[in-house]
């Protein structure tokens, strides 16, 4: 299985976006089972790709 298009467009945004704020990008990993991507970034960013292209945000800061 393969992300969705609009995931890799989405993907490929955030991931140039984190760059452009030279914010390192710890863990990129595509789950086949639930489809979504997962990025963990810097030292609190982290955030889901849904297979429509939406990003849902997790706040770090607060655990």
């Amino acid at each position: 299985m393969i992300p969705t298009p609009e995931q890799m467009f989405t993907c490929i945004r955030m991931c140039q976006t984190l760059s452009n704020f030279y914010a390192d990008i710890h863990l990129f990993r595509y789950d086949e089972k639930r489809k979504e991507i997962y990025i963990l970034a810097g030292e609190t960013l982290s955030f889901i790709i849904l297979t429509n292209g939406n990003v849902e945000f997790e706040d770090e800061s607060s655990t």
